[in-house]
């Protein structure tokens, strides 16, 4: 029987995280900010309560350097709005896994999402050194606003984003998303309510007009 234990915290500056995924949704990282932005602006208090129950998961690696397997988003976000300091709880401690051996396992932990902004699997060296690293995936953003106005349900599934971002990329042209994003997203709405996306983590199923 496994027993349930408190989480080990501790405080770990964001420009010394190293993120596990190549890309990320650069609108929902404007959102986090603008929202962090109010909290800070408004109670010092609302927003030291706000990061101590945002902990950062995440696995020690080679040479005792944290890398984050959840919440890149807001790691990106809080970077850019000057914060200096997280709470990280360490998931696993691999620590003593030479280099290949701690990415394979990792790889085979779904801890970790090797994709470029087009979608292609990367090798692990292309993975950032650092969180201000990351890109922008215009995909992986229409996937995090389709989930926002219910276009699927949040779930545990690992990368259960960039899974809707892959459906979407195949169906949604790159150059609709740039000239009319409301647009692109009611299309893609329609899309994530259709049977073709049925086997997606989180699927609503389809509208009965």
């Amino acid at each position: 029987m496994v027993m349930a234990r408190e989480p080990i915290l501790h405080p770990v500056q964001i420009e010394e995280l190293r993120p596990t995924q190549i890309t990320v949704g650069m609108r929902e990282v404007k959102a986090k900010r603008k929202s962090w932005r109010t909290k800070a602006d408004a109670d010092g208090d609302k927003a030291g309560e706000f990061l101590g129950n945002h902990m950062v998961p995440a696995v020690l690696g080679p040479r005792q350097r944290y890398y984050v397997i959840d919440h890149h988003h807001l790691c990106l976000a809080l970077l850019e709005e000057g914060v200096k300091d997280v709470l990280v709880t360490t998931v696993a401690d691999l620590s003593r896994l030479d280099r290949e051996s701690f990415w394979f396992v990792m790889d085979c932990r779904d801890w970790m999402h090797p994709f470029d902004a087009e979608g292609k699997r990367r090798d692990y060296s292309d993975i950032p050194k650092s969180i201000k690293g990351l890109v922008d995936d215009p995909y992986r953003s229409l996937a995090g606003e389709l989930r926002q106005v219910g276009g699927y349900a949040k779930d545990t599934t690992p990368f259960s984003e960039f899974l809707w971002a892959d459906f979407l990329r195949r169906r949604v042209k790159p150059k609709d998303i740039e000239r009319d994003f409301d647009a692109a997203l009611a299309g893609a709405l329609k899309l994530a309510r259709s049977k073709d996306a049925d086997y997606l983590p989180g699927w609503c199923g389809p509208v009965v007009e």
